[in-house]
């Protein structure tokens, strides 16, 4: 495998309180590296993140 590859990133912000979420959702938002509303981090658009992306979708918007 060549070490040059990148991966394509993702740009994630948060756009809903977490307020009202369960705990599970809270811990997966730490897990993104998102702590405030309207906080934006940039991930690589690996598996792992889309899951955990997948499971908090309404809580957040997301760029290619």
């Amino acid at each position: 495998m060549d070490k040059n590859l990148t991966m394509a990133k993702i740009k994630i912000t948060q756009v809903r309180s977490r307020i009202k979420c369960t705990q599970r959702q809270k811990r997966t938002l730490d897990a993104l590296g998102l702590r405030k509303l309207n906080s934006t981090v940039e991930h690589e658009d690996t598996p792992q993140i889309l899951g955990m992306v997948e499971k908090i979708k309404h809580l957040l918007s997301v760029e290619k």
